[in-house]
């Protein structure tokens, strides 16, 4: 059923009219804008005349680019503005520590607790523990621990396990991410995207179209509906949450991006009944051909096409197609046009597993952020293009959430590494003059989920198992 508004009236009588044998084509009249029903039940149609939409793509130099730095640089800490953050005052309460002393005092620490756990790793596995104990010293820079088979595969014999009747699932978190007595006992699973069946794909996607189709909550003006609030949130914050350089940076990205996505998770549960595990997208698999993965596809996010005549290209199939945004590029507002994207595959293949790996092999909290932030962060963003690549109001294309998923992982994997990951924190809490972040510094979410998003210090959203979140992925 269509809602329909009349152009104009007529008035010539019919009486007056000549006949006439044939009718014209039906395309001379066009149509009366409309909207359903259902939409303007749910304010689908706040602000956006049809006739006002963009249904052509914005040059490509409108979006800009996020900032990045190649994977070969970020190995020589070029992401770092040339410098290293070992010569940066940053580190321990008012920075008055310098690097060497930190990792002196976190190493010895780490000392302490290897000797504990391993004293008690070679009562309970005996000769085995001593193959875990050389896997690890022996372990090149660039080595990265990416599953439970990189450990145990290397470590154990099966006969050894299967006495014991140990899952698999229990030795990663004993092992890998020893629990401590905060941890909650039942965490929600994040489900790589293969791993997630087709009904549960079909109730992501469907749980996100439902955010778009309601209402503004009113305090993201000039957001116009619920999806938008969350890439009016971003656009606002984004100063505040993304370095300016790669030599004035801001070290709350990671954290802030880590609430963000949990934000729209509960809001996908809470206003549009998403009652599904949660996925994530493990990118690096993907690296070189996006356009290729199984989220770019007419049955979910669509597909991913290349640029029109220099302009980006509107999404025209998929869950999203023709999905309009009244924000950006950039800090604008009040901008209807189509969401678009204009896919690089040069730039994707920076995503792959040398940056993946490279990242994994800082030591420190800043190091590791700023790699993150400006390799395959910044191209996963670029590749994609468009939109996406608009740093500042980038959530408008959905992919954003899948690439951010992705992010987060990462940085669980990382924080899994080393124990003292996960109640540390060091860096710059904004770009201008590096004040120290600390476990006390907060991370503003709007109240964008109610009651459920108010601002909070790292401490808890630090872990993953602890604070306000209770979750892990599945490897």
């Amino acid at each position: 059923m269509k809602l329909s508004i009349a152009l104009c009236a007529s008035a010539v009588t019919a009486a007056s009219l000549p006949p006439v044998e044939d009718g014209m084509p039906l395309s001379e009249f066009g149509q009366t804008n409309s909207v359903t029903v259902e939409e303007a039940k749910a304010g689908i149609d706040l602000g956006f005349s049809l006739n006002s939409r963009s249904i052509e793509g914005l040059p490509l130099n409108t979006f800009g680019q996020t900032e990045y730095v190649e994977p070969a640089d970020a190995v020589q800490l070029k992401d770092l503005g040339g410098n290293n953050f070992s010569v940066l005052p940053i580190f321990g309460p008012g920075h008055e520590s310098s690097l060497k002393d930190w990792l002196a005092r976190v190493g010895k620490q780490w000392n302490k607790e290897w000797a504990s756990n391993m004293a008690e790793f070679q009562e309970e596995f005996g000769d085995e523990a001593k193959h875990f104990k050389k896997m690890f010293k022996n372990r090149g820079p660039t080595e990265s621990i990416t599953s439970v088979e990189d450990i145990f595969e290397a470590s154990f014999k099966p006969s050894t396990l299967e006495p014991k009747h140990i899952p698999a699932e229990d030795l990663v978190d004993n092992v890998l991410e020893a629990r401590d007595a905060g941890d909650c006992a039942n965490p929600n699973i994040r489900f790589e995207w293969d791993n997630y069946s087709a009904s549960d794909k079909q109730a992501f996607v469907s749980a996100i179209q439902c955010l778009i189709r309601k209402p503004a909550s009113g305090n993201f003006s000039p957001s116009k509906n619920r999806y938008e609030d969350f890439v009016r949130l971003h656009q606002s914050y984004a100063p505040n949450i993304h370095s300016r350089s790669t030599s004035q940076q801001t070290h709350k990205f990671l954290l802030w991006h880590r609430y963000f996505v949990w934000a729209f998770e509960q809001v996908l549960r809470d206003e549009c009944g998403f009652n599904r595990a949660m996925p994530w997208w493990d990118e690096k698999k993907w690296a070189g051909r996006f356009a290729q993965s199984t989220i770019f596809t007419p049955q979910y996010f669509g597909t991913l096409p290349g640029a029109t005549n220099g302009r980006g290209t509107c999404i025209n199939d998929g869950a999203f197609s023709g999905l309009q945004s009244n924000l950006g590029p950039g800090q604008t507002i009040n901008n209807p046009h189509c969401v678009q994207r204009a896919v690089n595959e040069q730039v994707t293949s920076q995503t792959g597993v040398d940056s993946y790996n490279t990242c994994l092999a800082r030591t420190s909290y800043p190091d590791f952020h700023s790699c993150v932030e400006f390799t395959f962060h910044a191209q996963g963003h670029n590749g994609v293009g468009a939109t996406m690549a608009d740093s500042i109001a980038s959530p408008g294309d959905p992919s954003f959430f899948m690439h951010h998923l992705y992010v987060d992982y990462v940085f669980r994997k990382w924080q899994n590494n080393d124990v003292s990951r996960r109640t540390t924190i060091s860096g710059c809490a904004a770009n201008d003059g590096c004040p120290p972040l600390t476990l006390d510094t907060i991370i503003y979410m709007g109240n964008i989920c109610g009651s459920k998003c108010p601002d909070a210090p790292v401490r808890d959203i630090l872990r993953t198992l602890q604070g306000k979140f209770c979750y892990r992925y599945d490897y």
